[in-house]
């Protein structure tokens, strides 16, 4: 009874370990952490500036910035294949038994399968950002052409529909619900394509007393979104502006210790943790999303580059770059419950 007893709880904790892999950035490794231990390191993975690492089932994926596309089995943290379907990646999204890949260069998305064989390859003449995909439709902008395509994977992703003059020099996008929001880089506002409807329309953020305000609205993945509501980073300013994503609104304003730059939502949407830049780039403050107000600021280390709530949000990593460490900090009372050593770490994606 007691052997299978503690079999039993040697399983339970086998299926609640939570496993990262964290990006060296300097290093084109990433580094494997299970059980809050540093376990391993995968390495030979190509230029890991602006990586990201997505998850499906058993397998992780990672897209480096030089082109690189690798397959890492999550079970053994083993590199199974690489292979370069372009020189310049920027992004891509898993869609059906599919891989969408959005390339700078050469000017085209790929489509590869989940073997990483290429599918079949869509040629733009533009640089290609914030591909994402909504049921069975795959869609992206185009930089250097101010369009957006709709494909369809039912149909081996043929265009279904496109929008023309969507924008000066569309730079990234978001999904939200039936909504392709996408910003652009030489242009305030937004423009929002229904996709369900295919209509298109253009929407800038106004304040309460109607006037305009600017974000840098190029980076969503710096946006907090909570619900309707989503917390942007200002541009130059120490606040964080409350916008309802449905009126495209400005609702408040939340000040903040130093210039932001992420602002990531915890999975209970209750609270949020703001990173900075300059001078102010070893703090995090949290942010109480229901007062909408900061609770608490704190030093986390020197060059906070990303942070990560672990799945049920009871724990945060921060990657410190300059402290070349991964710290893990409680997230009811804030205190420090471990450090690991983790060279230059950038990026954090949980893959179990």
């Amino acid at each position: 009874m007691r052997k299978a007893l503690l079999l039993l709880l040697i399983l339970v904790n086998i299926s609640l370990a939570e496993k990262l892999y964290v990006v060296e950035r300097e290093r084109g490794s990433l580094a494997v952490i299970e059980n809050d231990k540093l376990v391993g390191e995968i390495h030979d993975l190509g230029n890991l500036n602006h990586a990201i690492v997505k998850t499906d089932g058993d397998y992780s994926y990672c897209i480096a910035r030089n082109g690189y596309f690798s397959k890492i089995d999550n079970r053994n943290d083993k590199l199974l294949k690489k292979i370069k379907p372009g020189n310049s990646g920027i992004g891509f999204t898993f869609i059906d038994k599919y891989i969408a890949i959005a390339h700078y260069d050469p000017k085209k998305v790929t489509i590869l399968t989940k073997d990483l064989d290429i599918h079949k390859e869509i040629q733009t003449n533009s640089r290609n950002v914030g591909i994402k995909p909504y049921k069975n439709l795959l869609t992206f902008a185009l930089m250097d052409k101010d369009e957006i395509w709709v494909l369809d994977a039912k149909k081996d992703f043929q265009r279904v529909y496109k929008v023309e003059n969507a924008g000066k020099m569309p730079f990234d996008a978001l999904i939200d619900k039936n909504r392709y929001i996408v910003g652009f880089f030489k242009e305030r506002g937004v423009g929002i394509l229904d996709l369900d409807k295919f209509v298109y329309k253009k929407a800038k953020f106004l304040s309460k007393n109607k006037q305009e305000i600017v974000f840098k609205i190029p980076h969503f993945g710096m946006w907090g979104v909570a619900g309707n509501v989503a917390l942007i980073p200002a541009v130059g300013e120490k606040r964080a502006y409350v916008v309802d994503i449905n009126k495209m609104a400005v609702i408040d304003h939340i000040d903040l210790a130093g210039l932001p730059v992420f602002i990531t939502v915890s999975p209970d949407k209750k609270i949020a943790v703001v990173n900075y830049s300059g001078d102010k780039d070893n703090l995090l403050s949290i942010i109480d999303l229901k007062k909408l107000k900061v609770i608490k600021t704190f030093p986390a280390g020197k060059r906070v580059m990303h942070v990560r709530f672990s799945k049920e949000g009871k724990k945060l990593y921060v990657s410190s770059y300059f402290d070349n460490s991964v710290k893990i900090f409680d997230t009811k009372n804030w205190k420090k419950l471990k450090e690991i050593t983790v060279p230059n770490p950038s990026g954090i994606f949980i893959v179990r």
